[in-house]
């Protein structure tokens, strides 16, 4: 008997189907398109994510049976977010020595508490060279940082990730400090190594992949008992670097500390950078891959996380056969014990049967697996979707959102050609190379989530860690906790109390006719006043920043949506400035624009490294209005459309 439909395609066999519902939230031209089982309804137009679209694929109906009671969902994925970001909890201040009780002592480099899990507790590759090679049956391979430097120099840092180490801010004033995190001297008790992964590119396995120019130089168990992963990116190569140098250039390291300092500034579960140093040394990089390659500024930037597992690193022991299988078990069991370690001791009598939870589906316990139903896999959907809706909510576009660039903790990782919303565009990509089909582009990025939950099973699977059921389970939950959260994300930008699908639907659409600057316009949508009496020609007096060039048609088109919006204000019985405080805390004034991005990397390029650090301190509060910098919440000037700003390559 053959695979059905739905195992095929969560083992990989079957190409993204060309339009799953969940982007159809944000278009407009109807097509007959496939639709998951709970996904959204219509408000559709697409490009196809598949040259040749495959049949369409249902997800099965996974519903409780009338009356059945459901399993809670994660409570609020606050307590789910890996400990590095902002929906976590934010760590207790850090006191300094002496100060008795104010908090943990800080710390100098040499006094960091190292604890290797990583290395001690699954294996590792029996070579310590850098020959790019194929690694088998291993984790990770020690490795050292290689890259040359002259005289390196401190970029920028950041003061909140040196609290998450526990770590003293004077010691970014050491003299040697560009030098320990730059990888020219090693850290008092750290044990280098590069992780080994696989993953799907741009929707095709591409084997093995692995730590090509990242080197995690140890963990640090802080005071709080939270475990961080410190890893140096463009420190050199690793086994895994294949035909590359394993370096980075100094306009991508700007770009990656100041997105993921930023994305924590909007709440939005991140790695963390702690910080950005220069190396002194040229390198050569191609950027747009025609032929012209020149020598850039080198730079390294250190990357902190709980971890940097991802959906790759248990892909790739599935592929290469029954032998490492156990690998898939014992990183799937290392994962839960130190990151999911609330999973460790599920029992039967603690929740519904996986029939109970289903309705007409086989009677399987889930509650008495930690890897399924109640637990780990559907924990990691959940915190996926969580992320992805996040991203939808502030317009951002992550660009490569290739299996081995999806974190196992629900974090944003890897930032290569990323870019927020401008101009709303839902089939925007920053990505050039992925301007063919644009399978990432901004609307898709939550079908390739479940695209990508699918690949993540298949080697749980693979390993008798769950069954087919259960990873179709794993599916559901991902489309439920996506609408639930982008539906609730939707609401409160509009300053609503309850979900309203077509007044939602409506915005998207004209926001898109009309390429709407999508932050500035639900920034100054909480100027709108809930009085049904205002006159119809002062509507849009509030919307005049964002409603630019609009014609006749078109602004008709808008006053009828502001009157719509009005009466649903009016019925909400939210006084007006309590309702602008509260749409203020979720519509940032100022995101990590590609532009500002470009700015600050043209000046550090001659040796000025103010603006990245003035970006820094504004994107890590960006729902503030920051007297002074309101140029940085300006709509992109002309200069900022050419290529190499506003559309990037995953050249480094």
């Amino acid at each position: 008997m053959g695979l059905t439909p739905q195992a095929k395609y969560a083992a990989g066999r079957v190409a993204m189907p060309p339009q799953f519902p969940t982007a159809r939230l944000l278009f407009t031209r109807q097509l007959p398109l496939p639709l998951p089982h709970r996904l959204l309804s219509p408000l559709p137009f697409a490009p196809p994510l598949s040259p040749t679209p495959p049949r369409a694929l249902r997800l099965p109906r996974l519903l409780p049976r009338a009356g059945a009671q459901r399993r809670p969902l994660l409570r609020g994925m606050a307590s789910a977010a890996a400990p590095g970001s902002q929906a976590a909890a934010e760590p207790a201040p850090v006191g300094t020595a002496g100060e008795g009780g104010a908090g943990p002592r800080r710390l100098a480099l040499e006094e960091l508490p190292w604890d290797h899990s990583f290395v001690r507790e699954l294996p590792g590759d029996p070579r310590s060279d850098a020959i790019p090679r194929e690694v088998l049956h291993a984790c990770y391979s020690k490795v050292s940082p290689s890259a040359k430097v002259d005289k390196p120099k401190l970029v920028a840092w950041s003061d909140s990730v040196a609290d998450l180490l526990d770590l003293d801010h004077k010691e970014f004033e050491r003299p040697d400090f560009p030098q320990f995190f730059s990888g020219a001297t090693p850290l008092v008790g750290s044990l280098p190594y590069a992780q080994c992964y696989g993953g799907h590119q741009f929707g095709v396995w591409a084997g093995q992949l692995g730590d090509g120019r990242a080197i995690t130089v140890g963990e640090v168990v802080n005071s709080r008992g939270e475990r961080w992963e410190l890893q140096l990116k463009g420190c050199g190569k690793t086994p895994y670097s294949r035909f590359a140098d394993g370096l980075a250039v100094l306009r991508s390291s700007i770009r990656e500390f100041l997105c993921s300092e930023a994305m924590h500034g909007l709440g939005i579960p991140t790695t963390r950078a702690l910080c950005l140093v220069e190396t002194g040394k040229s390198v050569v990089r191609d950027m747009f891959y025609d032929g012209n390659a020149k020598e850039e500024p080198g730079a390294i930037v250190c990357r902190v996380a709980p971890s940097f597992l991802r959906f790759g690193s248990y892909q790739i022991h599935s592929s290469r056969g029954k032998e490492d299988l156990e690998i898939v078990r014992r990183l799937a069991d290392y994962t839960i014990r130190h990151h999911y370690p609330h999973l460790e001791n599920i029992k039967r009598s603690e929740g519904l049967s996986f029939e109970a939870a289903i309705g007409d589906s086989p009677a399987i316990d889930l509650t008495s697996n930690k890897y399924a139903g109640k637990s780990w896999a559907v924990e990691v959907a959940e915190r996926t979707a969580y992320l992805i809706a996040r991203w939808q909510g502030v317009g951002f576009t992550h660009g490569v959102l290739n299996t081995d660039n999806m974190s196992v903790l629900g974090l944003t990782i890897d930032y290569g050609p990323f870019g927020f919303l401008d101009a709303f565009d839902p089939s925007y990509t920053p990505n050039t190379t992925d301007l063919p089909g644009k399978r990432y582009c901004f609307a898709n990025q939550p079908d390739v989530g479940l695209w990508n939950i699918a690949q993540f099973t298949g080697p749980l699977s693979s390993a008798e860690l769950i069954n087919q059921d259960e990873a179709n389970y794993v599916m559901e939950r991902y489309g439920t906790k996506f609408m639930d959260e982008y539906q609730s994300i939707m609401t409160k930008k509009l300053g609503l109390t309850k979900y309203n699908k077509q007044l939602i639907s409506k915005l998207l659409n004209n926001l898109a006719v009309d390429k709407v600057d999508y932050t500035n316009f639900f920034r100054l949508l909480s100027n709108v006043k809930a009085d049904p009496g205002i006159p119809e020609n002062e509507l849009l007096v509030p919307l005049k920043a964002a409603l630019l060039d609009i014609g006749k048609e078109r602004k008709e088109a808008w006053i009828n949506w502001v009157q719509t919006y009005v009466e649903e204000l009016v019925e909400s019985g939210i006084p007006d400035e309590e309702r602008k405080a509260a749409m203020n805390s979720v519509n940032p004034k100022y995101i990590l624009r590609n532009y500002l991005c470009q700015s600050a990397i043209d000046a550090a390029e001659q040796g000025d490294y103010d603006e990245v650090r003035r970006l820094l301190r504004i994107m890590q509060s960006p729902y503030d209005d920051q007297p002074g910098m309101e140029k940085y919440a300006r709509l992109p000037p002309a200069w900022a459309y050419r290529p190499g700003v506003c559309m990037l390559s995953c050249s480094s």
